[in-house]
């Protein structure tokens, strides 16, 4: 692992971009994002960007 911190700062994105996500459908109950349909399309994109740094910070920069 090159960048531990990356990978779980990116670990924590995922998760809070899937929470995020299903409380926006509104699978998720008890608290003022359900139902909001901001988070339905911003969660994904913020577990996207976690995708990605984990991604990063797993790369081996072979120089």
């Amino acid at each position: 692992m090159r960048n531990p911190l990356a990978v779980i700062t990116g670990i924590v994105l995922v998760l809070a971009g899937s929470l995020f996500t299903l409380q926006g459908l509104g699978y998720v109950g008890g608290s003022a994002m359900t139902d909001v349909e901001f988070w339905a399309i911003a969660g994904p994109a913020i577990a996207g960007l976690g995708v990605a740094l984990v991604i990063v910070g797993l790369h081996k920069n072979e120089r």
